[in-house]
């Protein structure tokens, strides 16, 4: 009651309780019913169950944890077991690629040798396509441009000409041959590098494979970096097979392998191409040089021909000149003589009556008229023959030596201008 007291503390001043007038604002407390009681056969049953559940109970935990160690020994084998085995597959694959890798690296030098080679190759093309159109083909022409600058009866289509045509047309023709055989260099060197890409994208795939085999070979089970993947799709995304993939290796490795065998007969055509077309063009080098050296012979020849015959035409005009001279001197002297032979008859026509006769001395002058006049005639036509002969020397002697100096320009067009330019010209095949 105290307790109830104390608890509800309702007590009025005479000590009488006025629960009554506090129930209305108190919870309703619902107080449980009294538990039954048990017999004394029930307990000891009770307890005889629990000591035989008790008892079956550590009866099944030792099983469970005798099979529990069987199950950890077993699992714990397995898992190293297995972890060996992963580990075995793992050192022979990385095995496998790194010896597949050891031959596309092999196929790699090859191909970069071979590159190199055909490098050097496309150089010497390349060298000896600038010097036949640098120094060969623009000496050539700039030849043929000079010669026409001969005049006269010079300007002549000659075997000099001939032949630098022809060797102009051998010329085009080695470079066509050249720059087509530098096309298919050009185009072998871009398969060459499209294979070496292949072959280095491969090598960067399994090195990249083999990287992450040797990492996953040094991963151990208490490692802190580890994970456990808890994704809905497939940890292993590999859609590739074996066999697919060492078809794809072998196939790189050949397609390699016949690359740098189509690219080896290159080499030896470009080496063949090049010792015919330089041989082809000394040919022609030749033969045109002999033409110029048998063009400059007979160009000389004539012109010591020409020289000789200005030489004696020069006298002949000296002798006709003085011939000229001789004629005037004659006519000049027959004059006296004609004067003389009309004065004495001119004055016996003076004679009156019968002495003018037909005597003698008039007979001979008049022979001496008629003779001296037929002399003078024939002086008077052999000075205008001589003259005639001095002019026609004259112009005989302005004319060689036109033709003096025509040859003389056209040896210094073919020996000294055209013969210095080519003894610049150089063949050779690089």
């Amino acid at each position: 009651m105290e307790q109830y007291e104390a608890q509800f503390g309702v007590r009025n001043q005479i000590g009488a309780p006025v629960a009554e007038t506090r129930f209305a604002e108190q919870a309703v407390v619902c107080m449980p019913p009294r538990t039954a009681k048990f017999t004394l056969s029930e307990w000891k049953l009770s307890n005889d169950q629990r000591c035989r559940n008790t008892e079956d109970q550590q009866q099944l935990a030792d099983r469970v944890l005798a099979e529990s160690e069987r199950v950890r020994d077993e699992t714990g084998e397995r898992s190293e077991l297995m972890k060996d085995t992963v580990d075995r597959r793992m050192e022979e694959r990385i095995g496998d690629v790194e010896f597949c890798k050891s031959e596309l690296e092999i196929q790699r030098r090859e191909i970069c040798t071979e590159l190199e080679a055909l490098s050097m190759y496309k150089t010497r093309l390349q060298d000896c396509l600038a010097s036949l159109q640098v120094n060969a083909l623009n000496i050539c022409r700039k030849c043929l441009m000079l010669r026409d600058g001969r005049i006269g009866i010079d300007l002549v289509v000659d075997n000099v000409e001939i032949a630098l045509q022809r060797e102009i047309t051998s010329i085009l023709g080695g470079q066509s041959l050249l720059k087509r055989v530098l096309e298919q260099l050009n185009e072998q060197m871009r398969r060459l590098r499209s294979t070496r890409y292949f072959l280095d994208r491969d090598l960067q795939y399994k090195q990249a494979a083999i990287n992450i085999d040797k990492s996953n070979l040094s991963l151990k089970h208490t490692d802190l970096c580890l994970s456990v993947y808890e994704g809905y799709t497939t940890l292993d995304p590999a859609n590739i097979s074996a066999d697919e993939y060492n078809a794809y290796s072998a196939k790189n490795i050949q397609n390699a392998a016949r690359e740098v065998t189509s690219a080896r007969p290159i080499r030896m055509y470009v080496d063949t191409l090049l010792k015919q077309v330089i041989a082809d063009l000394w040919e022609a080098f030749d033969k045109c040089n002999h033409e110029f050296r048998e063009r400059i012979i007979d160009t000389k020849r004539a012109k010591a021909k020409l020289e000789d015959m200005h030489r004696d035409t020069t006298a002949k005009i000296s002798e006709m000149q003085h011939n000229i001279v001789l004629l005037q001197k004659a006519l000049s002297d027959k004059e006296g003589h004609v004067a003389l032979a009309h004065t004495r008859l001119g004055k016996r026509a003076q004679r009156v009556g019968g002495e003018l006769v037909k005597d003698p001395p008039g007979q001979a002058l008049y022979y001496e008229c008629e003779l001296l006049r037929l002399a003078t005639e024939q002086l008077q036509q052999m000075l205008f023959e001589a003259t005639s002969s001095l002019r026609y020397l004259l112009q005989t002697q302005i004319q060689l030596e036109e033709d003096i100096n025509v040859k003389m320009n056209t040896l210094k067009i073919d020996e000294v201008d055209c013969m210095t330019l080519r003894a610049t010209m150089d063949y050779h095949a690089y």
